[in-house]
């Protein structure tokens, strides 16, 4: 959709973005802080989430839970928040008619919460609910377990279920205070968003009721370790096996090397004629493979997985060394980098057809390390792209040799380590060649 976007900084400390998409028929509240669970006692790591499970709740406009979600929902709005490692993010989105309204009560819940100890005991409930549902979700468990051994800020489903008895309705009372201040608010809201509501967003957001003391805590280091081991889990109700394969780099990727990871990622997994899901697909070894980049204050990480029957998980990791190989080693045709280039610019033009779309494009970044995307610049950054960058990024990934493997199922360590083998001289390939 078109927009401008415009940053703007707030004499109580806190900053954020309004996205201004003209005669826009909904708008969208994006409300950040830095209050994840790295910022809390290890023994008390499920504080953030009870706490993000309570604020949209009871407070002193609406002493009940279930009343205030009626009445912020009553013409059709929306809301909802989520916990990270890092952040709570606080969202709604509603019909532009009534726009100040559905913000005036998001910003209540969020300056004036109760933290009932009754909400507390059924959110409690509803967190354990959660997180029993989530253990069963093979491809977070095994995430959880790789990521917990490579040494990550991290904690898996079931231990977090053990944890949460630790957890009172004070701890969630003194997390909230430490972190919910102006100064540690980011923002990012999108919409018709004319010269007077713009006065008015500036205004209300300006006199917020948070404390002005408090600040932006900076993210955590986070420094990976090798793996000598692949990470087995064992499932005996799996028939199939789950796999990942992480790498990752000791910093984090610029600009214009995430673009080319990015276009690489697509060229190998992201399609069904892809290099790597499309040759296997070919072969019928797999019905669906995954693959993704991620970053932390520190490291750049690359990501494959896949769910995949034993037989033919051998023949797919030949597959995923064969191809990746060819990008190292710049075997890589010009007519596959101008089709990928071609499917990342639509997948691009697709993305924001709404306008919680074209807010996402900002929200992700802006909350994670303030940088605002040129958003209309993103076009000409897929077509800069170059072969050369590619390969060398790709090799990059690779080069400082840390990396983990896991599987849940029922294959056995044995054969999860024979699979870890089989993709291990990918990460040898660069300091051979340097080497040459």
């Amino acid at each position: 959709m078109r927009h401008t976007v415009s940053e703007i900084t707030l004499s109580n400390g806190g900053r954020g973005l309004l996205v201004h998409v003209p005669n826009a028929s909904v708008m969208t509240f994006d409300i950040n802080f830095r209050a994840g669970e790295f910022l809390v006692d290890p023994n008390k790591w499920e504080v953030p989430h009870l706490m993000e499970h309570i604020v949209l709740g009871a407070n002193e406009l609406i002493p009940k839970s279930r009343d205030f979600q009626a009445e912020l929902e009553r013409n059709g709005a929306y809301s909802n928040a989520s916990t990270s490692i890092y952040d709570i993010t606080y969202e709604a989105e509603c019909a532009d008619f009534e726009w100040d309204r559905v913000l005036d009560l998001l910003l209540v819940a969020i300056t004036r919460p109760l933290f009932l100890e009754e909400e507390f005991k059924s959110e409690f409930g509803n967190v354990q609910e959660e997180m029993a549902s989530r253990s069963n979700n093979h491809f977070r468990r095994l995430s959880l377990e790789m990521r917990k051994e490579l040494g990550l800020l991290v904690k898996t489903d079931l231990e977090r279920l053990k944890l949460m008895h630790n957890v009172t309705v004070d701890d969630v009372r003194a997390h909230y205070i430490k972190t919910h201040t102006a100064k540690n608010m980011r923002f990012v809201i999108a919409g018709d968003i004319n010269t007077r509501r713009r006065e008015h967003l500036q205004n209300v957001l300006e006199t917020i009721d948070l404390p002005k003391n408090g600040r932006r805590y900076k993210l955590p280091h986070e420094w990976p370790k090798q793996l000598d081991h692949s990470t087995y889990i064992r499932n005996k109700t799996v028939e199939n096996l789950y796999f990942y394969i992480d790498t990752f780099m000791k910093r984090r990727l610029s600009d214009p090397e995430a673009d080319a990871l990015n276009l690489v990622n697509t060229m190998l997994t992201e399609t069904l004629y892809s290099k790597i899901l499309g040759t296997a697909r070919e072969r019928g070894l797999v019905y669906v493979m995954s693959s993704g980049l991620s970053q932390t204050r520190d490291v750049s990480n690359w990501w494959f997985g896949a769910q995949v029957s034993a037989k033919n998980a051998p023949a797919l990791m030949n597959i995923i060394n064969s191809e990746l190989k060819k990008v190292m080693e710049g075997k890589i045709a010009t007519s596959d980098i101008d089709a990928t280039k071609q499917y990342s610019l639509g997948r691009f033009q697709r993305s924001a057809q709404t306008v919680s779309g074209t807010a996402s494009g900002y929200t992700g970044r802006y909350f994670f390390d303030g940088v605002i995307e040129d958003y209309y610049n993103i076009p000409s950054r897929i077509k800069g792209i170059k072969k050369e960058l590619i390969v060398d990024i790709a090799r990059r990934m690779f080069a400082d040799n840390i990396w983990g493997f896991g599987v849940l199922g029922d294959c056995g360590k044995q054969f999860s380590d024979q699979l870890r083998e089989q993709v291990a001289p990918l990460w040898d390939i660069v300091p051979k060649q340097a080497e040459s």
